[in-house]
């Protein structure tokens, strides 16, 4: 008898979105992009599986804080040395790389595993 064994998962096809952040709130936008990237949008969403979208972000520079978070906000690094943690003020970091802090939101919005790094490769900012 032959069967038809089919191995693995079936090949997922994946759309691409474009998004322009001119004038939108960053954190509000960052959780409209989390959850195009972990597909929950789909109705056939299933959380093991990674079946997001593509994700091409424009005008990252004209992104838009809330209240006074422009003055007060920072982002903190760490090199886990002693006195290694390095400060970047939201505003300074807005003007250098306005991709990072988007970035940097999108990150801490997705969920704490293994596809977290896969899921932000599809995250395209331009």
């Amino acid at each position: 008898m032959s069967w038809n064994k089919k191995r693995g998962m079936p090949a997922i096809k994946r759309e691409t979105i474009e998004i322009d952040a001119a004038g939108k709130v960053v954190g509000r936008l960052a959780t409209h992009i989390a959850k195009l990237l972990m597909g929950k949008d789909q109705p056939g969403y299933i959380p093991h599986i990674d079946s997001g979208a593509i994700i091409k972000v424009s005008h990252a520079g004209q992104l838009v804080f809330t209240g006074k978070k422009m003055e007060q906000k920072v982002l903190f690094r760490s090199s886990n040395r002693p006195s290694g943690i390095k400060r970047l003020p939201v505003a300074k970091l807005l003007k250098e790389r306005p991709e990072e802090v988007l970035l940097h939101a999108v990150k801490y919005m997705l969920p704490k595993n293994r596809m977290q790094s896969e899921r932000l490769k599809r995250l395209i900012i331009v």
